[in-house]
């Protein structure tokens, strides 16, 4: 509690020191969105790639729709904006919409950060269906056990899945993986009980090691062979399990995701500190959003289907 508490406090206390120095860190590379477009066509003209394209996760047949993200204003915080996914079921796969959306590319080592809003129980309907809620980074699977693969994430489960019905959330590093039949190589921390409410979630990426900070605390740290070795693409989804929807019913259950900024910061580790102070001096000088990471060379394709 008293970890929370302090946290809590630390945007004020950034505050009451004043923004970053003028010009500090502009001259390094910066990825950082706080999501005040107007509408989705401002997200995409932004960089942003919308899933339409079947395919895994989720239920075998459910549709990926662009209709399930929306920008929304904040109601804690006058002038600020959301990005909001939502994802619907009424217990069938051609009842079931999922959410997801990703940027280029072209990111491998240093910081990654979101301030992100999971739930517990959806806005509309009976709650239980397991849903998954995530903020990840990766890159395409090629084929079975491809060497190449990597993938950082956080993925909570508020009504469990995957062969358990407690309450997690999942800090995850990863090797590989083969989908069919499911058999993955990562190293995996779970952080069992609710997580609802809005979180800092911040993912150091070096060539040693990946260590995942949930507001402002160590939460796990990965090694060995369970490391990203090619650049990746941050993303957001918001999806449902297969396997264990809740029974068909009229009303459709309705869950949301929420997020108020994203931020990567290439070849540099920041702590969770740092990286709040980073964004409030973003935010003092009117930046919504910037872009100076340079593209793979050579380019790489950029998907928003896995």
């Amino acid at each position: 509690m008293r970890a929370v508490l302090l946290l809590s406090l630390l945007p004020l206390a950034l505050a009451l020191l004043g923004p970053a120095p003028a010009g500090a860190a502009q001259d390094k590379p910066l990825f950082f969105d706080d999501f005040s477009h107007a509408d989705r066509a401002a997200l995409i003209a932004a960089g942003w790639m919308l899933r339409e394209a079947p395919g895994h996760p989720g239920v075998p047949g459910a549709r990926w729709s662009a209709q399930a993200i929306r920008l929304v204003d904040d109601p804690a915080r006058a002038g600020n904006r959301l990005l909001r996914l939502s994802a619907r079921t009424d217990g069938s796969a051609a009842g079931t919409v999922q959410a997801q959306l990703c940027h280029a590319r072209k990111l491998l080592h240093g910081t990654y950060a979101a301030r992100v809003r999971f739930s517990d129980e959806p806005v509309v309907g009976a709650d239980g269906d397991p849903v998954v809620q995530t903020f990840y980074a990766v890159a395409p699977l090629r084929h079975d056990f491809d060497p190449e693969f990597s993938e950082v994430d956080w993925e909570y489960l508020p009504n469990g899945g995957w062969g358990s019905e407690r309450t997690r959330l999942y800090a995850i590093s990863w090797q590989t993986v083969r989908l069919e039949p499911w058999l993955a190589y990562n190293s995996a921390h779970e952080a069992f009980g609710s997580h609802a409410g809005w979180h800092v979630l911040v993912m150091q990426v070096e060539p040693a090691g990946v260590r995942h900070f949930l507001d402002g605390r160590r939460l796990a740290e990965h090694g060995g062979r369970n490391l990203p070795v090619v650049p990746m693409g941050i993303a957001f989804n918001l999806w449902f399990s297969p396997g264990g929807l809740l029974p068909p019913s009229r009303e459709p259950r309705v869950y949301e995701q929420d997020v108020d900024w994203v931020l990567h910061a290439p070849g540099r580790v920041l702590a969770p500190a740092q990286v709040l102070r980073e964004v409030q001096s973003l935010r003092a000088r009117g930046v919504a959003q910037v872009d100076t990471v340079p593209a793979a060379d050579p380019p790489l394709e950029s998907r928003c289907d896995f």
